[in-house]
């Protein structure tokens, strides 16, 4: 089953780079003798000091590559960050990170330690399904959890090879992959990008996508690096996490990791559930795991794979559950199955409107706290209103708290969502 309105524009930059991260190394050589790095200790304000474990990861220096930030003095790549392309993607970087850890970092942080500190406690695996390669927004809300499950219609991918990141075309496809996530948030559909246009036709930062997005296009500027892998090694790079190990997976029909070869991986059957596991460490020195898994989890396709994806995420215990930009479909009767996994075995689920549906909770079982601001769905979604998350948030006697950055669809600060759902009872292990 396909939903091509869902598609993220990622995997058409994704045919530029692929489909649709707490701490890299700061204590790096510079990028070459004669050109100096780009400044990245401004890259993300107040970030600890660095770990003494030197970088010894050759994984690790394709996800600095990727990420615009300087490679260790080892690395084959040492040669390719002293070309113009590369030092200019770099410095870009670095502005734009920068002022996406300003902007939108920082307010999640201080936010969410004080509305999340308890949830982050009980969270030591983070289910993220609908994800694509967002391992940058879930490890911002978590930062303090050590497995990360994350799911999408995106094929996996692969390390890119030196024939690619030597191409000076990776650059602008890169720039153009991640210019929606650091603006608005989530990776935008082709679709979605007409209706924003569409509802606020003066935003310049949405004009501004658009021209990287057709500039890229038309120049014929796409490196295919096939999936999510580069874009997973770039947010954890970008969060500062070293990579320290990368194997790819497929589920068995119980719902087990196993290994898998690359050939697998990139060509999976139609029963096969493909996936990458990433082992990190955060500057701090705590131990991660991420495992992305590319698996249409509807209904129909859930029963074609015997219901792989779901049977793993049973094994994983007691959840705290993220959804944000998910198209709605867990509001649809075809995703049932993993919007009832979701009610059973999770303990917490901070979600914006695009997740599961109010009707679906029941309320003994639920407390709730809302934040921010509810408002219809962009016309794309129109279908998709609640008119009980509206009554709500006009709640005078329990008004919703702040939230003092955007997530989601409505992606500006003051027009956001986000809903807290804590599980009375904890689920058992």
């Amino acid at each position: 089953m396909r939903f091509s309105r869902v598609r993220l524009l990622l995997p058409a930059l994704v045919a530029i780079l692929a489909a649709c991260s707490e701490q890299k190394t700061a204590r790096q050589e510079p990028a070459a003798p004669s050109v100096a790095a780009p400044d990245t200790t401004a890259a993300r304000p107040a970030t600890p000091a660095a770990s003494a474990t030197p970088d010894t990861s050759a994984t690790h220096n394709v996800a600095a590559f990727l990420a615009g930030l300087p490679v260790s003095r080892q690395s084959e790549l040492r040669t390719l960050t002293a070309q113009p392309a590369w030092q200019a993607y770099a410095a870009d970087q670095t502005k734009s990170w920068t002022n996406y850890h300003t902007t939108r970092t920082a307010k999640i942080e201080q936010w969410a330690a004080t509305e999340l500190d308890s949830v982050r406690a009980a969270s030591p695996t983070v289910f993220y399904p609908f994800s694509g390669p967002d391992f940058l927004n879930v490890t911002t809300m978590f930062p303090t959890s050590t497995t990360y499950v994350l799911m999408g219609l995106e094929p996996i991918g692969m390390v890119p090879d030196p024939a690619t990141l030597e191409n000076p075309r990776l650059f602008p496809a890169l720039k153009a992959s991640l210019w929606s996530v650091l603006n608005f948030s989530f990776f935008r559909t082709n679709d979605m990008a007409v209706e924003l246009n569409s509802k606020k036709p003066d935003s310049n930062t949405l004009n501004k996508a658009n021209s990287l997005v057709k500039t890229a296009e038309r120049t014929n500027q796409r490196v295919n690096i096939g999936g999510v892998v580069p874009l997973l090694l770039l947010f954890a790079a970008r969060t500062d996490h070293q990579v320290e190990a990368l194997r790819y997976v497929q589920l068995t029909p119980e719902g087990q990791l196993a290994d898998a070869d690359s050939a697998t991986v990139q060509k999976p059957g139609l029963n096969v559930v493909p996936g990458v596991e990433v082992k990190l460490r955060s500057k701090a020195g705590q131990e991660k795991t991420v495992v992305y898994l590319s698996a249409d989890i509807s209904d129909w396709k859930l029963g074609q794979t015997k219901d792989a994806a779901l049977k793993y995420v049973r094994t994983l215990g007691p959840l705290t559950t993220y959804v944000k930009s998910a198209t709605y479909l867990m509001h649809k009767s075809y995703f049932s199955k993993v919007r009832n996994l979701i009610l059973e075995r999770s303990n917490y689920l901070l979600q914006d409107d695009s997740g599961i549906a109010m009707k679906y909770f029941k309320p003994a079982d639920w407390q709730f706290t809302y934040y921010g601001t509810y408002k219809r769905p962009i016309n794309l979604f129109a279908k998709q209103y609640q008119p009980a998350l509206t009554a709500a948030y006009t709640d005078k006697a329990n008004p919703p708290r702040p939230l003092p950055f955007g997530t989601g669809y409505n992606w500006r600060q003051n027009d956001s969502n986000l809903l807290l759902a804590r599980r009375q009872q904890p689920v058992q292990p």
